[in-house]
C-alpha cells in the first residue's frame, strides 16, 4: 500500500511502549508522523529517534503526533530507549 502526504492512514491497534493505542483514536484530530525502523540499535536509526524525541515539543506546537509503530517480536524497546537517551541526550517521548 503506498501512502502519499495528506492521505489517511489506515487504522490500526498496537501494544507500545505507552501501552496499547488504536492509531485513529490516538490521532485524533492531529497530524502523525509514522516511521519505522529496520532494527534495534543502528546508528542511523539512534539519531533520527532521538531526534525526534528532541523536537517533540516543536511538534506539539503544530497539532503533530510522533509514532514509531513497527516493532517485530524480540526487539527490546525500554532497552533501546535507554540507548537512545545515553547516546543523543534526549528520551523517547512518543509510543
Amino acid at each position: 500500500m503506498a501512502l502519499r502526504i495528506g492521505d489517511e492512514a489506515p487504522n490500526f491497534q498496537a501494544q507500545t511502549t505507552e501501552g496499547p493505542i488504536d492509531f485513529h483514536k490516538w490521532i485524533g484530530d492531529k497530524w502523525a508522523i509514522l516511521f519505522s525502523h529496520p532494527k534495534d540499535f543502528t546508528p542511523v536509526c539512534t539519531t533520527e529517534l532521538g531526534t525526534m524525541a528532541r523536537m517533540k515539543s516543536d511538534f506539539d506546537k503544530r497539532n503533530n503526533q510522533d509514532h514509531r509503530p513497527v516493532r517485530r517480536p524480540g526487539r527490546r524497546p525500554q532497552e533501546m530507549g535507554k540507548d537512545i537517551e545515553e547516546t543523543q541526550g534526549a528520551a523517547v517521548n512518543y509510543p
